[in-house]
């Protein structure tokens, strides 16, 4: 069958393959097999410059043929994908993915003035030590470049919503039941803080990398060549990519021009390993990944039931179909589209963060073929983001219908009179409006005619009567607007 977005098995190819594209530049196999072909060359590169390696060392020329080299097209993965599995041009099928890349970069050397260095691609290397800077690399590019930004335009339209309904009154709900006033502005503030501070967490987040050989001692690099400080020298490689921006070294970059610190997410060699990074910054990473989409969870659904409760309403598309059967609809289908992608988005960084820090003894396999469904769990939470941003597009604050379901419930300023009473001295005052108000529907006027029974002084009645569920928010309009 014909590859195409309809014969897709997975709906993140298939009827939403429009917005996981944009993943497909940082977490696609593709864009391994390009990460990987760049940390090679880099290597090559860092180990010219490097007193003692005896490595010669590579000319301007040399180093920009190696840049251009690492920047492989997609039919040159296409050859190294056929390296891989059947062999190409006189190399046989190797059935291992890195070997591949670096048989296909030794293949295309051997064609310019690198062939005599050819042999130190991958020198004292195992295939995890390209893994582990090649994930850091795609995981850093899909946060700053695609996931970073759609949560960014969340938190700015949650911020305008928290802004311009600063002063809204509406019905809080605290177990289902009608509860203190709040402001529509103020709850949208709750979120967008939540998102802020996660958000933050994700930008100052380092994630770590391995490079230290076959099982983490550098074993290969010493017995070859004792004489380099192999720590330092990874040390100052993982370094290299984080001089460029999100995706990483340019190279040759560390000869002939200044070099600007990169501030981000950063890459940062892990100096104790097995032959693979322990991969816990892997399960920080996934498990802030996993709060943002619960907190978004918790924002679909209240937004669902504003939607429900009318006090959100939604822009008709001309043309759209809420419901087959009834033609009155229009269904909250994109915070339905976002919780819903979450889901699934969660359940993979979950067994992620459960997963993957754990390997049997030096290592084994199994985190590998997990590492290849990042992309599926970014690209649901991409899914989310833009459905999220779809649907806040299309509605507006019904504030008419949020006061008068405001004003129907004035039992919800007992809370404020039996406060002011306990100020006064007043004998139980809770138990008092308890009475009123517990179990029957009262009205503005039994509060007035409870007030007019205190013994209190006048000017605290007045005070009581002018009490009103619309303008009874504490501090909710100042909360809204961020202010202290």
């Amino acid at each position: 069958m014909q590859s195409e977005p309809l014969t897709a098995v997975s709906s993140i190819d298939g009827r939403y393959c429009e917005v996981s594209s944009a993943l497909a530049e940082h977490m696609s196999e593709y864009a391994l097999i390009r990460s990987r072909a760049r940390v090679e060359c880099e290597y090559l590169i860092a180990l010219s410059e490097t007193k003692g390696v005896g490595l010669r060392a590579l000319t301007a020329e040399e180093k920009k043929s190696l840049a251009g080299l690492s920047e492989i097209s997609v039919e040159d993965a296409g050859v190294i994908k056929q390296i891989e599995k059947e062999g190409h041009e006189g190399i046989p099928a190797t059935n291992h993915d890195v070997k591949a890349v670096e048989y296909f970069l030794k293949s295309r050397l051997a064609k310019t003035s690198l062939a005599d260095v050819s042999e130190w691609l991958h020198f004292g290397l195992t295939s995890e030590d390209i893994n582990s800077v090649s994930l850091g690399l795609m995981l850093r590019g899909a946060l700053e470049e695609v996931i970073g930004p759609a949560l960014s335009d969340i938190d700015g339209h949650l911020g305008k919503l928290a802004s311009v309904h600063a002063k809204t009154p509406m019905l809080a709900r605290t177990h289902g039941q009608p509860a203190s006033p709040t402001t529509f502005g103020k709850e949208m503030r709750v979120f967008e803080s939540r998102i802020a501070r996660q958000v933050e967490q994700l930008r100052a987040r380092n994630i770590l990398v391995k490079f230290a050989g076959a099982t983490g001692n550098y074993n290969a690099h010493v017995v070859a060549v004792p004489d380099v400080d192999w720590q330092e020298f990874a040390k100052k490689f993982v370094e290299r990519f984080n001089e460029s921006g999100p995706q990483g070294a340019t190279l040759g970059n560390s000869k002939g021009r200044t070099l600007k610190a990169y501030d981000g997410i950063r890459l940062e060699l892990n100096e104790a390993t097995t032959q693979i990074e322990p991969h816990d910054t892997y399960a920080e990473l996934f498990d802030n990944l996993r709060r943002v989409n619960t907190i978004l969870i918790g924002f679909s659904q209240d937004m669902w039931r504003y939607i429900s409760d009318g006090w959100i309403t939604q822009k008709p598309k001309a043309g759209e179909i809420g419901s087959s059967a009834m033609p009155h609809k229009v269904n909250p289908i994109d915070f339905e589209n976002a919780e819903g992608n979450f889901g699934v988005a969660n359940s993979l960084f979950e067994h992620f963060s459960r997963k993957l820090p754990i390997s049997r003894l030096q290592r084994d396999l199994s985190d590998s073929t997990v590492e290849r469904t990042f992309g599926t769990a970014f690209a649901h939470s991409l899914i989310g983001y833009k459905s999220l941003l779809k649907g806040l597009g299309k509605v507006s604050v019904n504030e008419k219908a949020m006061l008068e379901d405001l004003q129907g419930h004035p039992e919800v300023i007992a809370e404020a009179i039996q406060t002011v009473l306990r100020k006064e001295g007043v004998d139980v005052p809770y138990e008092k409006l308890k009475d009123l108000t517990r179990g029957r529907q009262v009205t503005i006027e039994d509060f007035a005619g409870f007030i007019d029974g205190l013994s209190v002084d006048e000017k605290v009645k007045k005070h009581l009567k002018s009490i009103r569920p619309e303008n009874y928010i504490g501090l909710a309009e100042k909360i809204a607007k961020g202010k202290r």
